[in-house]
């Protein structure tokens, strides 16, 4: 019982030892092999990954609440106050820990699908950055690993900068969820917080914006492959701004993790994702994966797909502190050339034909 113990706290804690190996002295008949072991400890580190991204704030949220009118509300009121003091350290640059980054259950989390992060061209320190992702897919499985975890190794890929996943804003005001967050190096999608990061933190940051966002979740079904980019220029316009090059990033796969019921346009369903979308700010996709016991029935863990993110070759973009739209328009031509030409480049080595295109919506 104690190895199984000191196994389960290395994966939530991450000590740096193996926890297959913590379980070696546990009698052989216990566990029903080392693969089956491996692949049970995958499975939940993804899916306690889905489930606190969709519970953990609101269930934070309510319980503060309820604190409030039991005994510990001198504890709820505690929390409250440093929250209200906090506010704003996500707007500043957030509180990213390296160790939370490092924790063992990422690795299990990569090992899953599983994931992995290609450089094609180095980055300087001295520069900062703006990768723009594609494509989200329904929880941006790739984007969260890469570059919200040291799992894929991007520290040591890309030495002296520091990656800064955005998500959306709603999210830091949630309890106990922020913080989780900003211990990953994640940060508010807004103009303030990418300001901070690109402007006040000194050089050897790359903001990482999710560009076709909620829209573009609404269309990615397997083999999809297209992005929501030709009318998104605002990543560009403050890249100008702030003198900040751009990355283009690719992930094959990452529409591959779940199914989707796509409605089409015009129907009474797609209307109430629309307005849910912009009420709320994420897009009420209706998705599924497999269960967690059965393999072949309906859940919410995603399946076992590949997911690969390319890290494309920097655009070298001027410091404009008010540019013209005819200049926003010839970088944005330039960003969607270079996305294109990523694609092409790399489709056929992830299970693309040749004949395949990258659609720009």
């Amino acid at each position: 019982m104690k190895t199984i113990l000191a196994a389960y706290s290395g994966f939530l804690k991450g000590t740096g030892s193996s926890i297959l190996s913590a379980l070696q002295d546990v009698p052989s008949g216990f566990w029903p092999c080392r693969s089956k072991m491996e692949k049970h400890l995958q499975v939940i580190s993804v899916l306690q990954w889905v489930i606190t991204f969709l519970t953990l704030g609101a269930c934070c949220t309510v319980l503060l609440i309820y604190m409030f009118c039991t005994d510990c509300w001198l504890i709820a009121a505690i929390y409250t106050a440093w929250l209200i003091i906090d506010w704003n350290t996500p707007k500043q640059g957030g509180r990213r820990s390296s160790w939370v980054r490092n924790w063992t259950v990422w690795r299990y989390f990569r090992d899953y699908f599983p994931v992995r992060l290609i450089k094609t061209h180095n980055l300087l320190p001295s520069r900062n950055y703006i990768f723009g992702y594609h494509p989200h897919g329904i929880f941006c499985f790739g984007a969260f690993c890469n570059f919200g975890t040291e799992a894929t190794g991007f520290s040591k890929k890309f030495p002296g900068i520091k990656p800064s996943l955005a998500t959306l804003a709603g999210n830091f005001r949630m309890p106990v969820l922020r913080d989780y967050l900003m211990s990953g190096g994640i940060c508010p999608v807004n103009k303030h917080s990418i300001d901070y990061l690109l402007s006040r933190n000194g050089t050897g940051n790359a903001v990482v914006i999710v560009v076709g966002g909620a829209a573009e979740s609404l269309h990615c079904a397997p083999g999809m492959n297209s992005v929501t980019l030709k009318n998104r220029k605002g990543f560009v316009r403050l890249a100008l701004k702030k003198g900040s090059d751009l990355v283009p990033v690719y992930s094959f796969g990452e529409n591959d993790a779940y199914k989707q019921v796509i409605f089409e346009e015009g129907t009474w369903w797609r209307a109430v994702q629309r307005r849910l979308q912009k009420i709320l700010g994420f897009a009420p996709c209706v998705f599924h994966g497999c269960g967690l016991i059965f393999g072949n029935s309906w859940g919410i863990v995603p399946y076992c797909k590949p997911i690969t993110t390319i890290v494309g070759e920097p655009i070298t973009v001027p410091k404009i502190e008010d540019p013209t739209e005819d200049i926003v328009d010839l970088y944005h031509a330039m960003y969607i050339k270079s996305l294109q030409c990523l694609f092409d480049k790399y489709k056929t080595r992830f299970g693309l034909k040749e004949s395949d295109v990258l659609y720009i919506q």
